[in-house]
């Protein structure tokens, strides 16, 4: 029997394993641990990569949405509105930034409902956060004219998005600021946690920089409270040399998809995400390859007995749906999606015959012939 695992951990470091020992001994030999050229390169590139002003290496994703809210402005009482599917670290960052997470239905694609935006929208609203899921960049153009006619920021978490886009610009470029992961599960990831802040306002940068180092500005003087959140220099220097080679990694993924598109697409019983190309405004990474299917307990179930990993998101929990957080709102249709949200095996250790065997095992579970 064939083993697909959902996501082959040491594979991250056996495919790369020379140049990372390089890496690894090279930054150790000069003893490049915090701050050095390695993460004021990476920084650069990764700007340049998004078509940014400025990025800014820290800590964890976690930290970089908290950090993204706080220098874009948003402040104790405010409210923010985000899509109630997405990871708790999106509601988390909200609430220790002061402000009121107010989660909202998503749409087919997954992604935040403009429309549920629109009708969440209050006089303490201060900014959306719309979550780009699964390697795909939501309707941006809905969101800025929901932003733009009540004067509200949008601050992404592209945590899953990066080098996605929308109409030519890349996830993280939209807003005041965004935040990216760089954890290892991430189509960029480094050896532990890491993220990202990114934004085109230099205010916005400043502010970050400070919030991220104790508080203190360029010249060193404290002018804020702050904390502690970097990058660490090793990280730069993996996500550096993988960067020079992200070109690759997202072409090979969204082969991937298109396999699975072919193989899946006339199941009955399932929906795909939407395929590679399928329409001209958005160019999708596939961070995950997350499907809908009837019987989803069942099938994962199936698909384990064959070998095959797979993973319901966010512990099969929206963000509504976290009571003792006290949150209360009512989604029907969010509730209804998570009973059927189930997401396949997408990395890059993955062999086309391991996406036939896991489609394969599928078509056999609802009953299609090969």
């Amino acid at each position: 029997m064939r083993s697909v695992p959902f996501f082959n951990y040491p594979a991250l470091f056996t495919s790369q394993e020379a140049e990372f020992q390089r890496i690894f001994a090279d930054v150790g030999r000069r003893g490049a641990f915090i701050k050095h050229r390695d993460l004021e390169e990476f920084e650069k590139c990764l700007a340049s990569f998004l078509g940014v002003s400025h990025a800014l290496g820290v800590g964890n994703a976690t930290d970089g949405l908290e950090v993204a809210l706080l220098a874009a402005g948003v402040k104790d009482g405010d409210e923010v509105i985000l899509s109630s599917h997405t990871m708790l670290a999106t509601a988390v960052a909200v609430h220790f930034a002061g402000a009121k997470p107010v989660p909202v239905e998503c749409g087919p694609d997954h992604l935040i409902d403009p429309a549920a935006v629109e009708a969440a929208v209050t006089p303490r609203t201060r900014a959306i956060m719309p979550t780009q899921l699964n390697g795909r960049t939501c309707d941006m153009d809905a969101l800025g004219r929901i932003a733009n006619t009540h004067g509200l920021l949008i601050v992404e978490d592209a945590a899953q998005a990066l080098g996605s886009r929308f109409k030519g610009r890349c996830a993280g470029s939209f807003g005041a600021s965004a935040a990216i992961s760089f954890y290892p599960a991430k189509v960029l990831g480094c050896m532990g946690d890491g993220g990202a802040v990114v934004t085109n306002d230099s205010r916005v940068y400043e502010r970050a920089s400070e919030l991220c180092n104790f508080g203190r500005n360029s010249a060193g003087e404290v002018v804020r409270w702050g904390f502690n959140s970097r990058l660490d220099n090793l990280h730069a220097a993996m996500l550096l040399f993988q960067l020079n080679r992200y070109d690759d990694v997202m072409r090979r993924r969204r082969e991937l998809a298109a396999l699975y598109t072919g193989r899946l697409d006339n199941v009955a019983e399932i929906g795909l995400p939407p395929a590679p190309d399928s329409d001209r405004d958005h160019f999708d990474i596939y961070q995950n390859y997350e499907i809908e299917a009837e019987h989803r307990n069942e099938l994962k179930q199936y698909l384990m007995d064959r070998g095959i990993g797979t993973l319901i998101q966010w512990g099969g929990q929206a963000i509504h749906q976290l009571k003792a957080l006290g949150f209360t709102q009512h989604l029907p249709h969010t509730d209804w999606l998570f009973t059927r949200l189930v997401m396949l095996p997408m990395n890059m250790s993955l062999s086309d015959d391991d996406v036939h065997y896991v489609c394969d095992n599928i078509r056999d579970f609802y009953g299609y012939t090969q």
